[in-house]
């Protein structure tokens, strides 16, 4: 088990994408570490190949900007490799680990993740416990469920991060040892003590009320619904929008629908991977975070929307409910409807909700700790 503070360190084997990898789940992993290691002694194994490039949807997999994260990790898994798999699970064992936690996030990885839990439970090395950033994909399959199946068999526990995924990995795994906990916040982006007229220079925005959607744009984010709600919340309030992240899909689409909607003079599209030291910027420019997603198990722009006190409109599907507090932090509406969109926006700059919902977000933020997080995963520990 995992000893409590003051007691003897344990030894703890996190498995994941990590620095010099990009993205939320690479994040997630550092920080989670970060924390760790403050009462344990924490080994990342970290991959050598995540995605063959004709699998990435992005223009790159690595973060080569200023103020990526660094962190220590042993690069020896290879997706596509089954000898890297092998070599992974004997290394792993070799370190002796009272716990190893395993990041998932998609059923591409279950068989490589399959085969390194086995190992490491044959060769009798602790607990094996899943973090799930998603139990089940968003472009969810009959096949993804059984790979999904596969990589559970040698989990001793799990970390789900909303109540939906709790009920997904109940349907896949019978009577799973299993906790719920929000998804942490990302507080790692405030590299600059910059105001608000500094963001919005640096960010080129004007003055006036902005929107802001954040990150990889892809179908089941909604990004379509809030650009049709555009019209009217112009209409009412003068707001701009402002896109910032790369597209995982086709962007014509969402520019066919600018131009159909008439928008283009009040919506921009930032159409990049936006690195660390930019991130706080763009929301700290920001009056009103918008996820208008159609489907999510959580989400990790919300926790940065926190980290910043940034009001969110978010929509009442998976976990977002769960981390956005009505009238508190937020704003929940129903998904696929751009009227509740512009409705909720229209009253959020109307009836002055930014000043109401600010002095919410410090106790709010208690709930979302990286310490909280540890604390449920040692608990859990402790349990198997």
């Amino acid at each position: 088990m995992i000893d409590e503070p003051g007691n003897n360190r344990s030894r703890i084997c996190l498995i994941g994408p990590a620095p010099p990898y990009r993205g939320g789940i690479s994040h997630y992993n550092t920080c989670l570490a970060g924390e760790l290691s403050k009462n344990h002694d924490v080994h990342m194994v970290n991959y050598s190949r995540l995605y063959p490039e004709f699998l990435f949807p992005g223009k790159t997999q690595f973060d080569e900007g200023e103020g990526s994260l660094a962190v220590e990790s042993k690069r020896i898994v290879d997706s596509v490799n089954p000898l890297s798999w092998v070599k992974a699970g004997f290394y792993i064992a070799g370190l002796r680990p009272e716990v190893t936690i395993v990041q998932w996030w998609h059923p591409y990885f279950a068989l490589a993740l399959a085969k390194i839990c086995a190992i490491i439970k044959i060769m009798r090395r602790g607990k094996v416990v899943f973090i799930c950033h998603n139990v089940l994909p968003h472009e969810n399959s009959p096949f993804g469920r059984v790979l999904s199946s596969i990589a559970f068999l040698s989990a001793d526990g799990f970390v789900v991060q909303s109540r939906e995924d709790l009920e997904n990995l109940s349907a896949i795994k019978k009577n799973p040892k299993a906790v719920y906990h929000p998804h942490p916040i990302y507080d790692f982006f405030k590299t600059e003590d910059i105001d608000k007229a500094r963001a919005r220079n640096l960010t080129g925005q004007p003055e006036g009320p902005l929107l802001l959607f954040f990150g990889y744009i892809r179908q089941y984010k909604g990004l379509d619904y809030l650009l049709k709600a555009m019209p009217e919340i112009h209409r009412s309030t003068g707001a701009r929008l402002l896109v910032v992240g790369e597209f995982y899909e086709d962007s014509r689409r969402y520019f066919d629908l600018v131009s159909e909607l008439g928008i283009g003079g009040f919506v921009e599209f930032v159409d990049r991977y936006v690195g660390n030291n930019e991130v706080g910027r763009y929301f700290i420019a920001s009056d009103l975070v918008m996820l208008p997603y159609i489907s999510a198990t959580q989400s990790g722009i919300a926790q940065i929307a926190l980290a910043f006190d940034r009001p969110m409109v978010a929509t009442s599907v998976g976990g977002l409910p769960e981390v956005v507090s009505e009238e508190k932090t937020g704003f929940i509406v129903p998904p696929s409807d751009p009227d509740a969109i512009s409705k909720a926006v229209i009253r959020f700059f109307r009836d002055g909700w930014n000043e109401k919902m600010v002095p919410n977000f410090d106790k709010e933020k208690e709930r979302f700790s990286w310490k909280a997080m540890v604390s449920v995963i040692e608990g859990l520990v402790a349990k198997l």
